[in-house]
């Protein structure tokens, strides 16, 4: 899969151009349209469910499909080579290759949330994901040694080679590992991180005044 995205850094979408017969895995509410052609199957959601996973396959003469986060911001895309995975906030992942894992029980985040699933998964394997960032997105390269702690309403991505402790702002405060409220990461390099200059849940609440 090729990716070509427009309208950033404040208004990312992302085409996504299928090989013939190349699947893709997105959330059906991002799509805005497809070459003629390419299959679309819903693979459940809706109820209480907010995310629609959908599968959508070229033809034969392959295809696009552009998809767009339903908040302003940068799209970007990464490519995963199968030596090294990335950890994704939850609802980070745009879209991602049928030839990746999405897993949000990864064993490396048991040492962050115990049983739990929390508000990171894990991507890996050969392919392409693409990231919905929003605001605009800043890269932060650690060298070894090198520490910062960023809120996890700020995180988008990071290696999951990269060291990292989940902490309390406040033990008096409420605390959650669903949505990181109360929470601080702290993290060390080496390591590869992608933060977000505007949080979800602050830009929907400007969005509905």
């Amino acid at each position: 899969m090729q990716v070509r995205t427009r309208h950033t850094p404040a208004f990312g979408v992302a085409r996504l151009l299928l090989a013939p017969g190349e699947a893709v895995q997105a959330d059906y509410t991002a799509l805005l349209a497809t070459s003629y052609g390419v299959h679309v199957d819903p693979r459940g959601g809706g109820g209480r469910s907010k995310v629609r996973p959908t599968v959508f396959t070229a033809p034969a003469e392959g295809g696009w499909v552009d998809v767009a986060p339903g908040l302003p911001g940068e799209v970007y895309s990464l490519e995963l080579d199968g030596t090294a995975g990335w950890c994704v906030a939850r609802g980070g992942c745009l879209a991602v290759t049928s030839t990746l894992r999405v897993d949000p029980g990864w064993p490396g985040f048991h040492a962050l949330f115990g049983a739990e699933h929390g508000f990171l998964e894990h991507v890996s394997g050969v392919g392409t994901v693409v990231l919905a960032c929003c605001g605009a997105l800043d890269v932060v390269v650690l060298e070894p040694g090198e520490a910062i702690t960023v809120d996890p309403a700020s995180l988008l991505a990071f290696t999951d080679g990269t060291q990292c402790r989940l902490r309390a702002v406040s033990q008096s405060a409420p605390q959650s590992v669903r949505t990181g409220e109360g929470l601080m990461l702290d993290f060390a390099g080496p390591g590869r991180l992608l933060t977000q200059t505007r949080t979800p849940r602050a830009m929907a609440a400007w969005l509905a005044r």
